[in-house]
């Protein structure tokens, strides 16, 4: 097997993230938060650093200074070593313009490649939920001795056609690819089960760069991995496919085992948030053997004050975050970010409080997210009303009403 110097992983970090919008009106897709301490990218350069994968590149584009910033600020490792999280911006290197797409995001940074002369090329995307050992997934392709290696999941066939489908034959190999298809095929073992693509790669270097050439030159393609790159494997009898259900993660309980969400949307966003609280969480956060990394504000612990009646300040099933006070309010089935206040009498009930919101006493808030540094003025409410809250904010279409950041709520 190659040794972990050999192997390049790129991080995909480019993306807009339309359908999380208010969220990422202001920032990257990767950047958003999540969890309370976390941003969406932490997860899958968690991965890959637990993996001992340490040169790792990630292309960025949209609205990227806050996830360059944290980038830098979180992923240091030891240069001395050969280690590296490198953020590598659009450097428009071929041309005036910007990625046209993740294939084309890969194209036009060659020059990585081929500084690092690596075997293989990781390509994780930048934004999904889920803990894998990419070792594994790395040995099953070298194993499989194919040019390209897919990680697939199994989910629901109704949930399949807003991702790319793998359909396989029984030895891995991949007969057909399926960018997002109306009717995803079954399973021959389970027909309302689809395996959709994780959106992570592993690539033999040379194959990926005449695939990346053939792409760049195909004046018809849209320069997607998922759509045009990935079909050119298939075509060759060149893709298999590694079922992520065989991944063995220390730490990982049976419950826990193949959790992946993609959150591309504000629903999934708040339901892969809602995993995180129940007393035996779907996913969980405290693996230390498996931990994921972000930076951590330097703020105190949480504070929980007042024990009256009618005043107590007190959080059940709930994430609290550090520098949070919660002062004689009460706080059910939620996630409270660094810096969250909430004040006597207010309650929050399965909500998502970004950094330094501002509780007010006597509002109430449920089944709602509410970006950073938003205050909700005493007395109001939000997710009560879902009429009223239509005419102000951003509803879902499951209901979750979203305030972006530094949104100013009137009284």
């Amino acid at each position: 097997m190659p040794t972990r110097t050999s192997v390049l992983a790129i991080v995909l970090a480019g993306g807009r993230g339309r359908r999380l919008e208010p969220l990422t009106s202001d920032r990257a897709k990767p950047a958003v938060p999540f969890g309370g301490c976390y941003r969406l990218i932490d997860f899958a350069l968690s991965n890959l650093v637990n993996g001992e994968f340490r040169k790792i590149v990630v292309l960025t584009q949209y609205k990227s200074h806050s996830l360059d910033r944290h980038i830098s600020r979180t992923w240091r490792l030891t240069p001395e070593l050969g280690n590296y999280v490198a953020a590598v911006p659009a450097q428009m290197r071929l041309g005036p313009r910007w990625f046209a797409g993740s294939a084309d995001a890969i194209y036009q940074n060659l020059n990585l490649i081929h500084d690092e002369s690596p075997e293989h090329v990781l390509v994780f995307g930048a934004d999904h939920i889920y803990r894998m050992d990419p070792r594994q997934f790395l040995a099953a392709h070298i194993e499989g001795g194919a040019s390209a290696t897919v990680a697939g999941i199994r989910v629901p066939r109704a949930e399949a056609s807003a991702l790319g489908v793998i359909d396989a034959d029984a030895s891995g190999g991949v007969r057909r690819f399926l960018e997002k298809p109306a009717e995803p095929p079954g399973l021959p073992d389970a027909p309302e089960v689809a395996l959709a693509s994780m959106g992570n790669y592993a690539f033999r270097t040379a194959d990926l760069l005449d695939a990346l050439a053939g792409d760049a030159a195909d004046e018809s393609s849209n320069h997607d991995i998922g759509g045009d790159l990935i079909p050119r494997f298939v075509a060759n009898g060149a893709l298999r496919v590694y079922d992520f259900v065989s991944n063995e993660v220390p730490g990982v309980s049976a419950r826990e085992r193949g959790y992946w969400r993609d959150v591309g949307t504000i629903d999934a966003y708040y339901d892969a948030h809602m995993d995180l609280v129940s007393v035996h969480p779907i996913f969980s956060l405290y693996n230390s053997q498996w931990p994921i990394y972000s930076w951590q504000p330097p703020l105190p612990p949480a504070k929980f004050v007042f024990d009256d009646e009618g005043r107590r300040g007190m959080a059940l099933d709930s994430m609290v975050s550090n520098g949070v006070i919660i002062s004689g309010g009460t706080v059910r089935k939620s996630v409270l970010s660094p810096g969250v206040r909430v004040e006597a009498g207010a309650l929050v009930e399965g909500a998502v409080l970004l950094d330094d919101v501002v509780i007010s006493e006597g509002a109430v808030v449920r089944h709602c997210i509410i970006d950073k540094q938003v205050v909700i003025p005493p007395g109001a409410t939000i997710g009560v009303d879902l009429t009223q809250d239509a005419e102000r904010f951003s509803c879902s279409p499951a209901g979750v009403v979203v305030l972006p950041k530094r949104q100013v709520v009137e009284p």
